[in-house]
């Protein structure tokens, strides 16, 4: 990939033809990018970083903890995704997340990078429609995600 039109593009094609919950490790093998588990403590919950050996076509490779339970992972990984796409040139070599997915990088960065993975797991051209009449854990339950981050993208803040 590219540059970032070319990123943006990929995913916007890749979510617009499939239906929740968004298969994130089918994003990022089409970007390019291995996804691996990892025995990491709990203060650690992600990492993207480039990598020859384990990387995909892009050279790059995700990680996650292996114990988080899926949703948690499913975030994780849009999470890192998402550094790939809007801040490839920021990764060096690798940027780690933390369980409150900060990685040390400006907070802003982060707060870019969060959002984006809310946009690919809980795309708003399917949450929309949903809306009416179903619960936030409904949503969460039907977009694979935890009932929190879709309180979150809900903007209900239990």
């Amino acid at each position: 990939m590219a540059d970032l039109r070319d990123k943006l593009e990929t995913l916007n094609t890749y979510i617009g033809f499939r239906e929740p919950p968004i298969d994130v490790v089918g994003l990022a093998n089409l970007l390019g990018i291995k996804v691996y588990d990892a025995p990491w403590p709990e203060s650690v919950s992600g990492k993207i970083q480039k990598d020859e050996r384990k990387g995909g076509s892009s050279g790059f490779a995700i990680f996650v903890r292996e114990s988080d339970p899926e949703t948690r992972k499913r975030f994780t990984i849009a999470h890192e995704i998402a550094h790939y796409v809007l801040h490839e040139h920021l990764i060096g070599d690798g940027v780690f997340d933390d369980a409150m997915y900060r990685s040390g990088l400006a907070s802003n960065v982060e707060r870019q990078a969060n959002n984006l993975a809310a946009d690919i797991l809980m795309p708003w051209s399917y949450l929309t429609p949903m809306i009416n009449g179903k619960t936030a854990k409904d949503l969460a339950e039907t977009f694979n995600v935890s009932e929190q981050a879709m309180q979150v993208r809900l903007g209900i803040f239990a």
